[in-house]
């Protein structure tokens, strides 16, 4: 899980991980990271996310020249309006497909079936 004290150097070394092996990571509660380290972390993930799009083999990553795979994925998780929760920037809003989960209505499925 996130929490408000990760901070941009602790996921710069994630991001660099996730790269260069081509790991998929899922983020729970993205959110709850400090609005000011979310501004830094869009510039990271933009960064990964122009390597992959010119599908380089390397990139330059926060001062390193790192490998790229180009498997690798970042996914986030949110769950607003709870406590301890902010809303995400634009910046970082925009470096992500939105998906919404809601409870199924198990009643209808049912009617459905049958």
């Amino acid at each position: 899980n996130c929490s408000d004290g990760l901070d941009y150097l602790a996921l710069g070394k994630f991001f660099k991980g996730l790269a260069s092996c081509g790991a998929w990571s899922c983020f729970d509660e993205f959110n709850r990271i400090d609005v000011s380290v979310l501004s830094v972390i869009s510039s990271q993930i933009k960064t990964i996310q122009n390597a992959l799009i010119m599908k380089l083999d390397r990139f330059q990553f926060e001062g390193t020249e790192i490998a790229m795979d180009g498997r690798m994925g970042i996914y986030i998780t949110m769950n607003p309006g709870y406590a301890g929760r902010t809303e995400l920037p634009e910046s970082v809003k925009a470096l992500f497909r939105p998906v919404v989960v809601i409870v199924p209505d198990l009643q209808q499925i049912c009617e459905i079936m049958l």
